[in-house]
């Protein structure tokens, strides 16, 4: 400040830390010092002075540098973040910076810089990750279309101490994927839906007795299918939620990685006859804990603690949902504790799918359907494990299955019209199993009707869109079953490359072929429509690597069986289907 006048600038701030940095000088502060020491002479004080940038001051574990244009903040945040990347580990001592940059009004003292742009940047980078480098809006506005970077973008942040939120976005360099704390690449964190999203955890099992830890799960998965029963809510599916089974991830990473505003996390214990069920739902944004509460109850009220939980969650995160529709969806499964017990041990024992697993889900379906015989959702499992004997060859007489699936669907069609999870399986049981699409059809559109947030019904509508000739709509359901549910992969992904091959887009397809097979390498429908995509994409050889090794795990296997292992396909999409393996070199 000069003559009592206050002197100002724009800029572009860059703030840096050490993530971690207390633990790691608690480990070994002299080797910490001297590597930090190290990387600052050759990396980070070079490359600031490269892209002119001017440290302002430097802290035990942090850095505040000035630069007169964002395009050089930027690029210089992801050089260094690119160079400490090729380090080794014992070169960086295990040290990693987070860097956030923000582009706003600075106040100039002396060799100082102070003001809200300065402190928004230091708030932009606590929100960073580890190796990570986050902008401002502020600062994406400057340079998206200037660099060649990709920008992912990661939603509202309520920043502390800053009045307003503030949109952040993550830079990476084009083409590499950004990494999810569940180790699985995604493009870019998912936006926020319009209406009010969740995802409800797995909640952890306090009973002391690991063989409860099923019990744990099932009062979650009674709360999400409570849940997704709300049209006015975007409820994320199970298998994306248990993706995080045993791990402490951090919410507000979760909230990106599944584009949702809440989380609710809790926790179950179960002892002799009585149950504590503990909930809380927490704001990703801010990490805030919204609402939380703890019930209490003896085991034969589960069903109305869990009905009180849901009501509750609702309550906090969409107080404006009908109670008349509340009153609805929040009603039992069953009435018998033995039942549900039955039902819930059945789940915890459907995948891997093996012929010892499908009996004795089986089993336990049947089971609960002897305890109650109203259950539509047991009638809609067992309906599933048949559909499955045939899908995955360990049916011992087909036709027998054919008759249980008939007996099943009639049983659902008594008991089960206004339950999404039985109408949903009974679906693609009567496409694939009966070969009646068309009924199967309508079926699928009741169960998408009852429950919009199911994501196995939107699967099981893209496979049934495909094979009634309709490919652009079955990949329009599939890929909101893929948002419902993100990290779930298995039939979906068999359904989207099927979809991508009858709308000719080939790479696509075997693209998605490709991916199952990483997984599983062995993956019949797989290699049969990597290899078909493969040959008409112009991948010869692909195309005849995959046949080779679909003949090497199924040598009777013959273009002229296609229609024996295909769903009810078209007679023209099975002659497209045949051409294409016959490129690939299968015999016919």
């Amino acid at each position: 400040m000069t003559g009592g006048r206050v002197e100002r600038r724009l800029a572009a701030v860059l703030a840096a830390d050490i993530a971690g940095y207390s633990r790691l000088m608690g480990v070994d502060e002299v080797g910490t010092l001297a590597a930090l020491k190290a990387l600052r002479r050759e990396i980070f004080d070079p490359t600031i002075a490269e892209h002119n940038g001017r440290i302002v001051k430097t802290t035990g574990d942090g850095m505040l540098v000035e630069f007169a244009s964002a395009v050089d903040a930027v690029t210089c945040a992801v050089a260094v973040q690119g160079k400490m990347a090729e380090c080794d580990d014992s070169t960086k001592h295990e040290i990693a910076f987070r860097i956030g940059i923000n582009v706003g009004d600075i106040i100039i003292d002396s060799e100082d810089i102070f003001g809200d742009g300065v402190n928004v940047a230091a708030r932009v980078e606590n929100e960073c990750e580890p190796g990570g480098v986050c902008l401002s809006d502020d600062t994406y506005r400057q340079v998206r279309s200037k660099l060649p970077f990709d920008f992912d973008d990661l939603g509202e942040r309520s920043l502390k101490n800053i009045d307003r939120p503030i949109r952040l976005y993550a830079v990476r360099q084009s083409g590499v994927a950004a990494q999810t704390s569940l180790g699985v690449a995604t493009a870019m964190p998912l936006p926020l839906p319009e209406k009010p999203s969740i995802a409800v955890l797995p909640f952890q099992n306090m009973s002391g007795d690991p063989e409860q830890e099923y019990f744990a799960d099932g009062v979650v998965e009674d709360i999400i299918t409570a849940l997704s029963r709300f049209k006015s809510l975007f409820v994320i599916a199970r298998n994306s939620s248990f993706a995080y089974k045993g791990k402490s991830p951090d919410i507000r990473q979760v909230g990106r990685e599944l584009g949702v505003r809440y989380v609710l996390e809790g926790s179950v214990r179960k002892a002799g006859g009585r149950l504590r069920i503990t909930a809380q739902l927490i704001d990703t944004a801010s990490g805030t804990h919204t609402w939380a509460d703890r019930f209490d109850g003896v085991l034969e009220d589960v069903f109305e603690l869990q009905d009180e939980v849901t009501q509750k969650v609702v309550g906090a995160i969409a107080p404006r949902v009908e109670q008349a529709e509340i009153a609805r969806a929040l009603r039992r499964p069953s009435d018998s504790t033995d039942a549900y017990d039955c039902y819930l041990r059945g789940l915890a024992c459907i995948y891997p799918v093996t012929s010892e697993s499908v009996d004795r889900a089986l089993e336990l379906f049947e089971k609960a359907i002897a305890f109650d015989g109203g259950y539509a959702s047991a009638y809609g499992m067992a309906i599933f494990c048949h559909t499955n004997r045939v899908g995955f060859s360990l049916a011992r007489d087909i036709d027998k299955e054919k008759c249980e699936v008939a007996r099943l669907l009639e049983m659902i069609m008594r008991v089960g019209q206004d339950d999404g999870v039985a109408i949903g399986q009974a679906a693609f049981a009567v496409a694939y199993v009966l070969r009646d699409v068309v009924s199967a059809k309508r079926l699928i559109d009741r169960a998408l009707e009852l429950n919009p947030n199911l994501a196995t019904a939107w699967t099981n509508s893209g496979w049934i869109n495909v094979w009634l000739g309709q490919p652009q709509l079955g990949l329009d359901h599939l890929t909101l079953a893929r948002r419902l549910d993100p990290t779930s992969h298995g039939t979906r992904m068999a359904a989207t490359a099927h979809a991508y091959f009858f709308l000719n887009r080939y790479e696509e397809a075997l693209a998605q072929a490709e991916d199952i097979l990483r997984a599983d390498p062995d993956a019949h429908p797989a290699l049969r429509i990597g290899a078909a995509s493969g040959a008409f994409a112009g991948r010869s050889e692909t195309a005849h690597r995959l046949a080779g090794h679909l003949q090497t795990i199924d040598p009777a296997f013959r273009v002229s069986r296609l229609g024996e292992v295909l769903g009810p396909y078209q007679q023209t999409a099975i002659e497209k289907y045949a051409e294409g393996l016959r490129l690939a070199g299968l015999p016919e």
